[in-house]
């Protein structure tokens, strides 16, 4: 009996509905769930920077999409989900990657920052094996956002009481490119529910996969290929959000962020950019029970956070 050949998978960034390798030639070691060595992308500012334009490019044709058609792609995307659901499952249980040396080009950088680096990787904790099921409330909440996609603005909007002869209505409209920052854990759940509000109401996004569970968030960029999702409308990069947090805050092309669980330093950074370029951030604190509470998470007012009131004035005749 001949021995297969094993081939080690490098897990690619999603940019622009391509699989990319990232801009800097660096890579972080890792395990499969089988145990398997594997590979992930290290995204650098530059990829940072090609995810949004690529978010940029792509969100006048997703928010002109009908909500229907929205819905159904969400939809569709939930169903791709289940038919590897036990891949996804192997997936969220995985051991935290172990990082490799720094690539040639930031050799010469100061020991500090090299030490900063490493402790971070160090300290980031493994997941846990749920006493849930990931993958199936991942599913769900998919699919309870696609509900949405057609519902939201009957929720958040309305006609409003004015003085005067005039009809007055409040219409919410997609804010934009949305930068999403997953929590380390739950991190499938954690970041379905943190895309899935800005999908459902037309905003693209850019998306920061959990630094501890990375290859969940992989494995969902492969689903958006195959369940008609269109190139950019999501994006997903995988690094360490020491690097990338402060370019995400005073990145002027980004609109709006969503981030959930952060420590506290990340959390103030991305919160100082708001006041630089007026970009709505929320980043949420929830706890295991919270993430699988549906009043919790599965609410319009997260739709909300990443959409703008544009209010309209008639005149009522008379």
């Amino acid at each position: 009996m001949t021995n297969r050949l094993s081939v080690t998978k490098t897990h690619k960034l999603l940019i622009g509905g391509a699989f990319v390798r990232s801009e800097s030639g660096r890579s972080i070691e890792t395990t499969d769930a089988s145990g398997m060595p594997a590979h992930l992308c290290q995204a650098s500012r530059k990829d940072l920077r090609n995810a949004v334009e690529a978010a940029r490019g792509a969100f006048g044709g997703w928010s002109g999409r009908t909500a229907y058609n929205r819905a159904q792609i969400l939809y569709r995307l939930a169903e791709m989900m289940e038919g590897r659901a036990d891949e996804l499952r192997a997936a969220t249980i995985e051991k935290a990657p172990a990082t490799r040396a720094p690539a040639k080009r930031t050799a010469k950088k100061s020991s500090k920052k090299k030490t900063s680096k490493k402790t971070i990787a160090r300290r980031t904790p493994a997941p846990k094996v749920h006493e849930f099921d990931e993958v199936e409330l991942a599913i769900d909440r998919l699919v309870a956002f696609a509900g949405w996609a057609d519902k939201y603005e009957q929720v958040i909007g309305g006609k409003n009481p004015v003085a005067g002869p005039f009809y007055n209505f409040t219409s919410p409209e997609p804010t934009g490119v949305t930068m999403v920052v997953a929590p380390d854990t739950p991190p499938l759940l954690g970041l379905v529910s943190l895309i899935a509000p800005a999908l459902c109401c037309g905003c693209t996004v850019v998306a920061l996969a959990s630094e501890a569970s990375p290859i969940p968030a992989c494995l969902l960029g492969e689903l958006c290929e195959t369940s008609d999702v269109p190139a950019g409308v999501l994006n997903i990069l995988t690094g360490f959000r020491a690097e990338l947090v402060h370019h995400i805050s005073v990145h002027r092309d980004i609109d709006a962020v969503l981030a959930a669980n952060l420590d506290e330093e990340s959390g103030a950074m991305l919160r100082s950019g708001a006041g630089e370029n007026l970009k709505r951030v929320t980043v949420k604190k929830l706890t295991p029970r919270q993430w699988r509470d549906p009043d919790e998470c599965e609410t319009p007012a997260l739709i909300e956070r990443v959409v703008e009131m544009k209010t309209i004035w008639h005149p009522m005749a008379t």
